[in-house]
Parts: C-alpha cells; sequence; structure tokens
C-alpha cells in the first residue's frame, strides 16, 4: 500500500525494484513484445528472486513505473487510458475503484487463481483482481505518550479531545489514498450528517494535512525512523496497521517491541486491486503478469515487501509481521457502491471545510 516502501529505505534496507521513466520504447510498444511494463503507486516492491522466478518461467522482462501515491497515480493512469504508459496497472484501491472503472481503465480478464482469492475481497466482473488487503489507521509515538504521561488514543472521539491537541498530521483525501481512506473511515462511523461536524472539531484541534504519506509518515511523524532523524513534532499520524512490524523489520539494531503503536478504533479497511489497462500494447504479457500476482509465490512475497496481507487462500503470513502488525479485529468498511456515489462530492466538501 502506498508508500510504505519508502518507510524501508529509510531505516536501512534497499528493497529491489525495476523502474523505468516512461513506456515509449520499441519493445513495449510491440504486440510481440517480451517486455511486461507495470504502472504503480510508489509502494510496489517484491524480492529479487521471486520476480526473476517469474521472468525465467514467463520468458517476459517486466518493467515498472513508479508514479506517486495511488491517487496520482491513478489520475494519470485515467488521463492516458487511450495511449497507456503500459501493460498492467497494480495499486488502485477500493476507495478509487469506481473512478476507474467508470472512466473505462481495464479490460476484461479473469486472472489464473482468482477462485482462490477469499469471499471477502471479490469483487463482481472481472475488469479488475484483489491483490491484497490492509488496514488505514491512526499511528502513535509510544516514546511520546509515556513522555508525556498520556494514553494514547484509541478512537476517532479521542482524536478530538483537548489532550490530542496539534498532534495529528493526515493526508490530503484528494491526492492520497490513505488520506481518503481516512475521511471515508469518518464518513463509516459518523454517517453522511455527522462526518463534517467530526471534520470541523477535528480542525479546531489542530489536525495538520500534507500532500502524501511520504511526507506524513517520514517528515511529519516523531515515531518514524525518518520523523526522528527530521526531528518531526507529531506524535500520530494516519498511516497503516501494518507500519509497525516496518518499523522493527527494519530497524538496525532490531527493538525487541514495535516504536510506534495502532489506534485501533480508527481503521479502515483497505483493499488493493490490478488490472490489464485497456489499449495495453502486451496484453498477452499484461495477463501472464496478472496470473503471477495470485500465485502463492508472491502472495507469500508481499507482507514483508509491501506490509499488506495477502488475497488467496493458503498464503502464509509471516510470524514477525502479524505480531508486530495484526490486522484491525473491527475496522470501519463501505460498500463500494456508496463509495462511487459519494466519494467525489465528499472529498469536495472535505477540501473546502479542512484546506480553506
Amino acid at each position: 500500500m502506498n508508500n510504505k516502501k519508502f518507510l524501508a529505505a529509510v531505516v536501512g534496507l534497499g528493497l529491489v525494484t525495476l523502474s523505468a521513466c516512461g513506456s515509449s520504447s520499441d519493445d513495449s510498444k510491440s504486440s510481440d513484445s517480451k517486455t511486461v511494463t507495470l504502472v504503480s503507486h510508489d509502494s510496489w516492491a517484491v524480492s529479487k528472486n521471486v520476480l526473476a522466478d517469474f521472468e525465467k518461467k514467463s520468458g517476459y522482462r517486466v518493467k515498472v513505473l513508479e508514479d506517486g501515491d495511488a491517487g496520482q497515480a491513478v489520475n494519470k493512469a485515467i488521463l492516458t487510458k487511450d495511449n497507456p504508459q503500459g501493460d498492467v496497472f497494480f495499486g488502485v484501491d477500493n476507495t478509487l475503484l469506481s473512478r476507474a472503472l467508470d472512466n473505462g481503465l481495464f479490460q476484461s480478464y479473469e486472472a489464473k487463481g482468482a477462485d482462490r482469492i477469499k469471499a471477502g475481497y471479490r469483487v463482481d466482473g472481472d475488469k479488475v483482481t484483489p491483490i491484497d488487503t490492509g488496514d488505514i489507521c491512526v499511528n502513535y509515538d509510544k516514546a511520546y505518550f509515556t513522555e508525556h504521561k498520556l494514553q494514547p488514543p484509541t478512537s476517532y472521539d479521542d482524536l478530538i479531545k483537548p489532550a490530542y491537541k496539534n498532534l495529528l498530521v493526515t493526508e490530503n483525501a484528494s491526492t492520497s489514498s490513505p488520506g481518503l481512506g481516512f475521511l471515508l473511515g469518518s464518513a463509516a462511523k459518523y454517517g453522511d450528517d455527522g462526518w463534517q461536524g467530526y471534520w470541523k472539531k477535528l480542525k479546531a484541534n489542530g489536525v495538520k494535512v500534507v500532500d502524501g504519506w511520504e511526507q506524513a509518515y517520514n517528515e511529519e511523524f516523531s515515531g518514524s525512523a525518518g520523523g526522528k532523524k527530521a526531528k518531526a513534532d507529531r506524535p500520530l499520524v494516519v498511516s497503516y496497521a501494518s507500519s509497525p512490524p516496518a518499523e522493527v523489520i527494519y530497524a538496525d539494531p532490531k527493538p525487541t517491541t514495535a516504536p510506534t503503536g495502532v489506534a485501533q478504533g480508527t481503521c479502515f479497511r483497505q483493499i488493493e486491486y490490478a488490472g490489464l489497462l485497456s489499449n495495453a500494447a502486451n496484453t498477452k504479457g499484461g495477463k501472464a503478469f496478472l496470473d503471477f500476482l495470485l500465485t502463492k509465490e508472491f502472495q507469500q512475497d508481499m507482507p514483508l515487501n509491501m506490509f499488506v496481507y495477502p488475497v488467496v487462500d493458503g498464503a502464509q503470513v509471516p510470524a514477525e509481521f502479524t505480531q508486530y502488525g495484526p490486522q484491525a479485529k473491527d475496522p470501519e468498511t463501505m460498500d463500494p457502491a456508496k463509495i462511487a456515489d459519494n466519494r467525489d462530492d465528499w472529498v469536495k466538501s472535505w477540501t473546502s471545510l479542512v484546506l480553506k
């Protein structure tokens, strides 16, 4: 999920990705191309040996074009859909899915292994394939709250209390997937008539809004490795339930406990999808790559690379991942149809209310 790969880089592990600027090379335009171009947000990551195994077995070379935060990447993909930058898009989530589908971003294809996707993550039709899931939640800096002898917040309601004034940083709901997820979580929690009142109180309590996850987590949040280096002063941040294990797994030396925690009552369930782009130059290679994303090998590789949970039955999750980043027990959710009907209006209202 969005930009979590950057966290790993900050704390010292060089994750292996293949990237390219643009997709206008001859091999990506040829109908019999042996190159598959993946377009994704900045959080794409895969182990070198796993990707190499796919390339060896399939005969395709994978080229990755990372295109910013999920919201930015989806918007750009829609604008370029008639002459797409690649063959497959990975990283559109349930908060933005209807926008992609309504704009005809994908063509039909049912990936091999789709029958193994857990029932709760499946979608109608064959335009997109569920790949992973995770929870957008407020994270807190344990050291700050211990030092100030203050209990960390546990719910949306806590965040508007005077004790947490000027402590929270979140992402712009119009440009950032976690920012939008946090907005939708509040709408699910307080309803159509209550979420705006909640955000008025949150604004009055000093919430800070930045463009994307990278800035919020690695520059503004005092609990992250990057935030410590930047001397950040916000001990609360909208991030992911899987951020604490990243802080442990990639730290050197490793702490015995995670330096950050999750406010379990602030979570919104996120699901990410991939699809074969309309007008893709290499549809055959794109289909092979989508099949690969549902293999047990790739699904089990995701947790310690992109810090998300697999969606296929039988895929195992590493113990250290679940130890420090368990999924939320009762996250807020919202029907995709309701997101489609309200998202744009809610974002406009949120922008007017919070940013002006």
